[in-house]
């Protein structure tokens, strides 16, 4: 325990202080002051923290959290629980003392161990349904698109599922946000697209307390926020004193009662409220009070206790696992008489929530691949994507796609496709408009709602605008597939802008992102399956704007493609060179085998559409791929050449990219930077013959 801490107990200790007996029922501003107490002693505690705005919020969520959020502590993966999530991350003890409170099992010594090694109690919400975290946060505004996400979820679910004499699907998303969630430009995305979807069961609880890390807003932030939100379509409820239970309350049904507009609560508070000398200023924002201040605060909330003690009655009080089980059973009979009624809904309403692919999945994925490689001709891997599509979507419902303004390029609708609206929430489809970002980040939403897998495009150029969704998709290994066409110089003439270079390396730096790039048809719907079945991780696909040809493989390659890098072309005898390639260039590495075939040098190429899998193959099945020999190897893909050392292990090279494009044919950039036969043939007999 740091020192200043161990002081601070001592002066408690010798203090003569109040305890409130437990038959003393608390009042809703002592339930309130024990999330402040908790959350200003762990920030002291670690010497590291947030504690202004969980000081701040306080009194919100006593009352959403005690009067108006349904949800078992006892069965956190209740599936129709409302969802709560924490977009102003930074006061992620607010959610810690919340769970603890509330009968999560989440012990107080883990209250204790706040931002410490191997805790769950991390500086910033980690996704832990154990305890009630419903998704990661921290980034500012990505929390309230995901929120964004879950309610479109619901609203889709209940549409698929409720009937009229049985509702399944009925419950709230709740967002806590900030001033920081509202200046980034991803909160204009999601909430945009929220009023316009009419997600009624969205409700946004925005902490305006006009303070950030810099200071007083009024110097960067005077948006009127009310008429913002009111021009996208929301119903908005201002000027709510966030310090009055009775206006919090009364705010709460008004929102609860307006079923097709989503509210934004904007609720007035001072943060870091209770500590006198600090409240109201950017002092409380990230840093420890002092322990003089936490004094202070003490004698200023008349919270007589000390550190993390909590007395029994206001532990009681807090305690939902009783109404959380009786809410759920009560459910439960609903549901038991749904399933008496509509056995097969309530069946794949399971499977779906549960997250498992139908019953027959392995014989319908084959034989969707089969179909595949029946039609196969020289296509576009954009087509093939939209085929495999075609091949998936009539056994997999789930499957819900859209595009960032980009859908006749993504080619992500499929026959299928039936486009969700404020008229139509029975779709499968969503136009998102120009919205990388926002898209992303609902789309990771709506794939920790459960219920969906969920799939969205735009150019791979633009993956830069959704990269930090695409991280965070990756750091809570949550299921997102997204499709990135036009990816390489081979885009042509829209130019440099345009033209993906660096994108795929930067993919594949994210931990637990899965990076394919296949180089046909057969490739990419094998690419597809993997994404589908993956469940513990985002997928990106790779996919050309112009046509490819067909590559003719045995049946053991077919199956061998999943492994993420395969022998496409064998060499006769030990191969003294081994080419890799992938996506376009594919192609290029037979055509030039050939050519050096021809010579007499005996070559080896293999595809590797996915690396990511290939690491995580066998040692004995990557080293017949790719046999430590002194065989050379040479490496070719139209994009940045960082990714593919390690590959080459100093026997070779990498034909790739190091600049940015031009704007020309793609015939003529191809030429341009080497990505010719001609080219990689004399590069070829260079390494060779040294």
């Amino acid at each position: 325990m740091p020192s200043s801490t161990a002081a601070a107990n001592k002066k408690l200790d010798s203090t003569n202080r109040k305890e409130y007996p437990v038959t003393e029922r608390p009042t809703r501003k002592q339930l309130a002051n024990a999330i402040r107490a908790l959350s200003m002693d762990a920030v002291e505690q670690a010497r590291s923290g947030h504690p202004g705005m969980p000081m701040g919020m306080a009194d919100i969520a006593e009352v959403l959290w005690n009067d108006f959020l349904n949800h078992n502590p006892s069965n956190p993966r209740w599936h129709d629980r409302d969802r709560f999530v924490l977009s102003n991350g930074h006061g992620s003890m607010l959610l810690y003392s919340l769970a603890y409170l509330t009968g999560y099992p989440l012990e107080i010594e883990e209250l204790q161990q706040f931002r410490q090694f191997g805790q769950r109690t991390a500086g910033h919400p980690e996704r832990d349904l154990d305890i009630g975290i419903e998704t990661t946060t921290g980034p500012l505004g990505q929390g309230l698109a995901n929120a964004v996400g879950m309610a479109l979820a619901e609203k889709v679910l209940a549409g698929d599922f409720n009937r009229p004499d049985i509702k399944i699907v009925d419950h709230h998303t709740y967002v806590f946000l900030g001033d920081g969630c509202l200046m980034e430009g991803i909160s204009h995305e999601a909430c945009s697209l929220a009023g316009t979807l009419e997600l009624g069961k969205l409700i946004a609880l925005y902490d305006d307390n006009g303070i950030t890390i810099d200071g007083e807003t009024a110097g960067w932030f005077t948006d009127d926020t009310a008429s913002r939100f009111r021009s996208y379509g929301w119903h908005v409820i201002d000027n709510v004193d966030g310090h009055d239970a009775l206006s919090i309350s009364s705010a709460l049904k008004n929102a609860q009662s307006e079923t097709q507009r989503p509210t934004l609560i904007i609720c007035k508070t001072v943060i870091g409220f209770g500590a006198p000398n600090k409240q109201g200023t950017a002092d409380t924002h990230g840093a420890p009070l002092g322990t003089d201040e936490i004094e202070a605060a003490r004698t200023e909330l008349e919270w007589n206790h000390t550190p993390f003690s909590v007395p029994d009655n206001i532990l009681k009080e807090w305690d939902k696992r009783s109404k959380g089980a009786a809410l759920e059973a009560e459910w439960q009979k609903h549901f038991d008489a749904y399933q008496a009624t509509y056995p097969e809904l309530a069946d794949e309403y399971l499977r779906r929530m549960e997250g498992r692919l139908p019953l027959d999945w392995e014989n319908q994925s084959a034989t969707a691949i089969s179909k595949v490689i029946e039609e196969a001709n020289d296509v576009a891997t954009r087509k093939a994507s939209l085929r495999a599509l075609e091949a998936y979507a009539p056994f997999l419902p789930e499957l819900m796609g859209g595009s960032a303004d980009l859908t006749g390029s993504n080619l992500t609708l499929h026959s299928r496709s039936t486009a969700i609206n404020k008229a139509n929430e029975n779709g499968n489809y969503i136009y998102f408009g120009v919205r990388e970002f926002g898209m992303t980040a609902i789309l990771n939403g709506m794939s920790l709602h459960g219920g969906f897998i969920p799939y969205g495009g735009t150019f791979l150029v633009f993956s830069d605008y959704a990269r930090n969704a695409l991280r965070m998709a990756a750091l809570m290994h949550i299921q997102n597939i997204s499709v990135l066409t036009h990816d390489s110089i081979g885009l042509g003439e829209d130019g440099p802008t345009h033209q993906p270079v660096e994108h795929i390396a930067s993919l594949r730096a994210i931990p637990n992102m899965n990076v394919w790039r296949p180089c046909d048809g057969v490739e990419t719907a094998v690419a597809w399956r993997s994404a589908i079945e993956r469940k513990d991780g985002p997928t990106s696909l790779i996919l050309t704007r112009q046509s490819l040809p067909h590559i003719d493989r045995t049946a053991n390659q077919i199956e061998t493609i999943s492994c993420g890098g395969y022998t496409l072309l064998e060499s006769d005898g030990d191969p003294e060179l081994v080419i890799i390639a992938t996506g376009s260039e594919v192609n290029l590495a037979l055509l030039s085998a050939q050519e050096l075939v021809s010579d007499g040098i005996r070559v080896r190429v293999v595809s590797m559409p996915c690396t990511e899998i290939f690491d995580i193959q066998s040692v004995d099945y990557r080293s017949q791929i790719l046999p430590d020999t002194n065989a050379r190897r040479l490496v070719i893909e139209a994009g940045i050449k960082d990714s593919w050392w390690r590959y080459v292990d100093g026997k070779g090279d990498v034909i790739g990219m190091n600049t940015f494009g031009h704007s020309a044919p793609a015939s003529l950039l191809f030429e341009h930077y080497g990505f010719t036969v001609k080219a990689i043939v004399s590069r070829a007999r260079q390494m060779l013959s040294v």
